[in-house]
């Protein structure tokens, strides 16, 4: 029986109360923490209302992963049900690095109970089949980010965002086709370029090994009240990052559009 991908969409402070009702998790990225208190107490009152929380080391947002040792002491402290290990931007034997020794300083006590989550990363299908495999073995959870630079060759499309688009498709696809997707683990997906691209993972093929995904596409277009498009999404995204936006006071209108979209965002995607 398929079982529906679960979606995170990061919002600023002023709507993470609400963002529960569009939520079926809730995201969290770590560097937050020392800025904002009411963030980090967010998230603590979610774990006790019985809601899952994936913490996150804020690589995309910091270009390199938050601080390791802090990094462990927010996991001790919060007890996540979920957190990414630090990893290396498109690196692929920094990241194995950076996994193998967070195993040797961190896999004890008082965090061995929670599931670790490994993203790979790579510049060459040869590297990220690599990764892929070490995180198979190593990692409880795997995550594929939307950004690799290997997309813009490896996919078509028109424009940057499109080959991003259809490149983790099509890495996905290709991961099936050579054997090394791993069925028996979930997988998470981080981020999106365009927001119509997770329709493509109901297949039946992928069953429920795709088990959630995060991205702020909708909440981001809707505080700037660009509305989605009926069954397209967007053609086009702002680079911008939530994060850059967590104190932003939404107006009605801005509200209203992003209640749009996130409900647009699971409409599209089969959510």
């Amino acid at each position: 029986m398929y079982t529906k991908i679960k979606v995170s969409h990061e919002s600023p402070l002023q709507l993470m109360p609400k963002s529960r009702n569009y939520n079926d998790y809730d995201y969290a990225l770590v560097h937050l923490f020392e800025t904002h208190p009411a963030y980090y107490e967010f998230f603590k009152e979610s774990l006790k209302l019985g809601r899952e929380v994936l913490l996150d080391n804020s690589i995309f947002e910091l270009g390199t992963a938050f601080d390791s040792t802090k990094f462990y002491n927010y996991v001790v402290d919060l007890q996540p049900s979920y957190y990414v290990v630090p990893d290396v931007l498109e690196d692929c034997k920094g990241t194995i690095n950076s996994f193998q020794r967070w195993l040797g300083n961190h896999n004890f006590e008082p965090i061995k109970h929670i599931p670790k989550i490994g993203v790979i990363q790579g510049k060459t299908f040869e590297e990220l089949v690599e990764c892929y495999k070490f995180m198979s073995h190593y990692a409880d959870y795997i995550a594929i980010s939307f950004d690799y630079s290997y997309y813009q060759i490896s996919a078509l499309g028109g424009t940057k965002l499109e080959r991003m688009c259809n490149g983790r498709i099509k890495l996905i696809d290709d991961f099936v086709k050579e054997g090394v997707w791993n069925y028996d683990k979930p997988h998470h997906l981080l981020g999106c370029s365009l927001p119509n691209e997770f329709k493509h993972y109901t297949e039946k093929f992928l069953y429920n090994s795709i088990r959630s995904i995060d991205t702020s596409n909708p909440v981001v277009a809707g505080l700037h009240n660009i509305r989605y498009i009926d069954g397209v999404g967007l053609v086009d995204k702002l680079s911008i990052k939530l994060c850059d936006l967590i104190d932003y006071l939404p107006t009605d209108v801005n509200e209203t559009n992003v209640m749009y979209n996130v409900s647009q965002f699971r409409t599209i995607n089969n959510l």
